[in-house]
């Protein structure tokens, strides 16, 4: 059983849960800036070792993991620390927020021997899942081309004073969801087209960048996906349509993976329709909070996964590279925003002295 301590106790409060509801791990300490938020979750959990000091939990030995859930404009220095101090990390997305920081923790990475993992909560829900599965096995044929959404009615969240900071981007905070899955299915993205507008809600709420937009994307096999994020304005019913959905086109079917509602549908090879509905024993493993707020079934699927990894010495997927891979992409979308170009993920590459190779699973 591996060791884990998790720093940042607003996000990490699903992986409290999942952490103290495993098997597979063992929770040493937990750590934030905010001594009442330790308390709250002490209390929460029943779970008391806490502190507000990071170097406490670098200088503990016994911890193998550290997952990291701060800002993202930490998340670099934070990685950085964890590696020096000998912890595999599992870090929330975006990775980083700066590319000119790859360079460093790719190195760091190499000397250590240490893994980075980029918590891509999505792929690790049962329906992802699921399609993923059913993808892998043939049921669809060969891929055609993508769509994905993440479409929410987020004028509640621009309450948060940084929120309407000239920093704060949906394009990072929400848009990275269906971009991931998109880069799940066409890891070798050659080119993206987008374009944004701050609607009216977005204008009146005092919000700085696009609430609203649509990109397109083209691999260096020619395959085409597009992707869409609209966060200020009221959506439609759950039973209508899903906040965020996959859906891939095959050469012989098609599949959907919905989120929030635990729904996938899949046309297979045979002509085969199916609509599946999770049921309650997944609707307890998945959200185990208030409402839909956080999401600690996902999370305990991709630490569980981490862990298999490291024990076996697998790389666990996304890793730092891919992790690295999608900030470049989202950068050349926010390019693209502002040029109303194309923009050659290469080119977002090359500036910071990058070349990846696409090893994606």
């Amino acid at each position: 059983m591996l060791k884990i301590a998790i720093l940042g106790l607003g996000e990490g409060r699903s992986t409290m849960s999942a952490a103290l509801n495993s098997s597979k791990l063992e929770l040493i300490s937990v750590c934030d800036l905010s001594a009442e938020l330790c308390q709250k979750r002490a209390k929460e959990f029943d779970f008391h070792h806490y502190t507000t000091e990071y170097q406490d939990l670098l200088d503990d030995s016994r911890i193998d993991i550290i997952a990291i859930y701060t800002p993202d404009k930490f998340h670099a220095t934070h990685i950085k620390q964890a590696l020096l101090h000998g912890k595999h990390v599992v870090c929330t997305k975006p990775l980083i927020d700066n590319l000119a920081d790859a360079k460093e923790i790719v190195q760091l990475c190499e000397q250590t021997g240490k893994k980075v993992f980029v918590g891509q909560s999505s792929r690790f829900f049962e329906p992802a899942k699921r399609q993923r599965a059913d993808f892998e096995g043939g049921l669809i044929g060969d891929l055609i081309t993508i769509e994905a959404h993440y479409h929410a009615d987020h004028r509640w969240f621009l309450e948060k004073s940084w929120s309407l900071e000239n920093a704060f981007k949906w394009l990072y905070g929400g848009l990275s969801h269906p971009v991931d899955f998109i880069r799940w299915y066409m890891p070798n993205i050659q080119e993206v087209m987008g374009y944004g507008m701050l609607s009216a809600n977005g204008v009146k709420n005092g919000l700085k960048n696009p609430d609203t937009m649509h990109f397109i994307f083209k691999a260096t096999d020619g395959k085409i996906a597009r992707v869409s994020g609209c966060y200020t304005g009221p959506t439609q019913p759950t039973m209508r349509d899903s906040g965020m959905s996959c859906i891939l086109r095959g050469t012989e079917g098609a599949s959907q993976a919905d989120y929030h509602e635990l729904r996938y549908a899949i046309t297979d090879k045979t002509g085969e329709e199916r609509v599946i509905a999770f049921g309650d024993n997944y609707l307890k493993h998945y959200f185990r909070f208030e409402g839909q707020s956080h999401h600690a079934g996902e999370y305990q699927n991709y630490l569980e996964y981490f862990v298999d990894c490291i024990e076996n010495d697998k790389t666990a997927y996304p890793d730092i590279q891919e992790g690295i891979g999608t900030v470049a992409l989202l950068q050349a979308m926010d390019k693209s925003l502002l040029t109303g170009l194309p923009v050659k993920i290469v080119d977002i590459l090359n500036e910071y002295g990058l070349s990846f190779q696409h090893t994606i699973s």
